[in-house]
């Protein structure tokens, strides 16, 4: 008699339990381990599908999200290549939801992230006749090795290198261990410029934003005479920007690249060269002073900050008149940055 009051009340349980799962179902709700069979492909996934939409949105209007508030799109703007990763995760998702909705729905932010950012993953062309080499290196006033990270990128074989955060004794380390290879160069207060080719009318560049009291000298502008014509060759090393609770705080940071591009469409000479850590990304609407007037890399991500795990690029190679054909990271060095190097293709 037990054995049968059992068998009833699990046929009574299991007989409740499918009809709830029914109303559920014709209630529009998701049933877990129902879904699957129940559902089409294409009745499944209409969340994914909507992230998928809306990541879709934030690649390609991203410019539509207002900095007003804690200053929202620089901080989307300064990580915006790394949606791709939210994609894969979607992806990933509806492959196991086996949703056809979702599917098609993410080729919308994939054509987005490619359109974007697919030519930065295209191999350089070959090397041209009319090219240089410029390393550009934040070196670090903590760096422990200075004379090691100055053979690294003289290694590279650069006509240029630029490097910032440049404080005593190390700057005469740098002086000492370059001058063999680079017999001119001109520094100008924490920032400096390393050449194979002579320099002229060098002067320090004010980008100091107002609010910065203290003495602050971070801007460099030259004349490098290379064998193809002058070119002008600016050297900056931009506020930094915090990421805090209240959001990004980069207004110093944006007001000094105001005053950078300025100086930069001020320039009477055609070709122009800048290399610096400008603290942000080339996407990053604050630096749309400089992004707007001169041309960025066309290949290569080289994601150069911060060196354990590198997650933007925020050391920048920009050209008036000339295309930064591609642009790469070079080993680290005992700096919290890592180097990179860019071929720019002069004409």
């Amino acid at each position: 008699m037990v054995e049968q009051a059992r068998a009833d009340s699990s046929a009574t349980s299991t007989v409740k339990a499918a009809a709830l799962q029914g109303e559920q179902r014709r209630a529009g709700r998701w049933v877990p381990g129902e879904d699957a069979r129940v559902r089409s492909a294409w009745t499944r996934g209409r969340v994914l599908a909507a992230l998928a939409v809306l990541t879709a949105g934030l690649l390609a209007f991203h410019r539509a999200v207002p900095n007003s508030i804690g200053r929202l799109g620089s901080l989307l703007e300064a990580f915006l290549p790394w949606l791709g990763l939210v994609v894969v995760v979607l992806l990933g998702v509806a492959l196991a939801r086996r949703s056809a909705t979702a599917l098609v729905a993410l080729l919308m932010p994939v054509a987005v992230w490619m359109y974007l950012f697919g030519g930065l993953l295209l191999p350089g062309a070959k090397p041209g006749a009319h090219d240089l080499l410029v390393v550009q290196h934040n070196v670090s006033d903590e760096n422990t090795d200075p004379a090691g990270t100055a053979r690294a990128l003289a290694d590279a074989k650069p006509d240029l290198i630029a490097l910032e955060e440049l404080v005593p004794p190390a700057l005469l380390v740098y002086e000492k261990t370059l001058a063999s290879d680079y017999p001119h160069h001109t520094v100008q207060g924490t920032v400096g410029l390393w050449s194979k080719h002579p320099l002229t009318d060098t002067r320090l560049l004010d980008i100091k934003p107002q609010g910065i009291v203290e003495a602050w000298s971070r801007g460099l502008r030259t004349v490098v005479h290379t064998p193809h014509g002058e070119i002008a060759a600016y050297v900056a090393h931009l506020p930094s920007v915090r990421v805090r609770a209240s959001g990004l705080a980069s207004s110093w940071r944006d007001e000094s690249a105001g005053l950078l591009g300025e100086a930069v469409a001020a320039d009477r000479l055609k070709t122009v060269i800048l290399l610096g850590d400008l603290n942000s990304t080339v996407d990053d609407r604050g630096l749309a002073p400089l992004a707007s007037r001169m041309n960025v890399a066309e290949r290569g991500f080289a994601f150069s900050f911060p060196a354990a795990f590198p997650l933007a690029r925020i050391d920048q190679v920009m050209a008036r008149s000339a295309t930064v054909a591609h642009i790469r990271t070079l080993p680290a060095t005992g700096s919290d940055h890592l180097p990179v190097a860019a071929r720019i293709t002069l004409g």
